[in-house]
């Protein structure tokens, strides 16, 4: 037996509707998401003071400063004041559960995954013809021409239309080749013609960025765990009501 849940336009939806749209526009994964998300955060709560400013911040993006506002937007959406909280702290939840289950983690992750963190700026210039790439450094020694110049008119990559510069780009980009020496170097300093594979390259350390474990930084490994964790919750065995719907998502 089907049972209608919803009207659009001229359209009723059913429940036995619902599973095979959600396939369709591709809404499942997004829904799964939420749903774990939700089960997540749910023993969270806010301070008083914490669910004020939410609140406050929620009324200004939506432009709902005023009261008479609030409570037509209320009524055209269906919800009540205390769902309207929930919607409101629920990015604060989020943030709260990251920090309660990984915050302690990410000084010791971070040190083990600066090396990768690491960014490097630097100027290429790739040709097949070793002689060339022979020419150019002699070139960009002696001050002849600028490396970005002549990058622009010989370089046969991608590169040539930045005058040769790259980055910044995490260490782990260049070619190890490339990155082994790039690592070592100083900035300003130019190395001879390498050969990567059929090309001869020449290239300039233009700067190393360290990472640093600053708000930005935390912020970032704080999602990436946060998103591991959901691609690990999705391959979890579920329970047989929650079994297909997960399956689908996941793949």
């Amino acid at each position: 037996m089907t049972t209608p849940v919803l009207q659009i336009g001229n359209r009723t939806i059913t429940t036995t509707d619902l599973m095979p749209l959600l396939i369709q526009y591709q809404l499942l994964p997004q829904l799964c998401r939420e749903l774990l998300t939700d089960q997540a955060i749910e023993g969270i709560e806010c301070s008083l003071e914490e669910t004020e400013q939410a609140l406050e911040q929620f009324y200004e993006i939506h432009h709902l400063t005023e009261v008479p506002a609030r409570q037509a937007w209320l009524l055209q959406q269906g919800i009540t004041p205390q769902q309207l909280e929930t919607r409101a702290t629920r990015a604060l939840r989020i943030e709260t559960f990251k920090h309660r289950t990984w915050g302690n983690k990410l000084e010791s992750y971070f040190l083990t995954r600066k090396s990768e963190l690491d960014q490097v700026i630097y100027s290429l210039i790739r040709t097949l013809h070793p002689e060339v790439a022979q020419e150019l450094y002699f070139r960009i020694q002696a001050d002849e021409q600028s490396f970005a110049d002549l990058a622009q008119q010989y370089s046969q990559g991608s590169e040539a239309e930045t005058g040769g510069l790259l980055g910044p780009v995490p260490l782990t980009q260049p070619h190890p080749a490339l990155a082994e020496k790039l690592v070592q170097g100083q900035p300003g300093q130019l190395f001879p013609p390498t050969q990567i594979g059929e090309w001869y390259v020449v290239f300039r350390l233009e700067k190393l960025i360290s990472a640093q474990l600053d708000d930005a930084m935390r912020q970032r490994l704080l999602d990436q765990f946060f998103d591991t964790w959901f691609q690990e919750q999705l391959t979890q065995p579920q329970p047989t009501s929650q079994l297909a719907p997960l399956a689908l998502a996941h793949a």
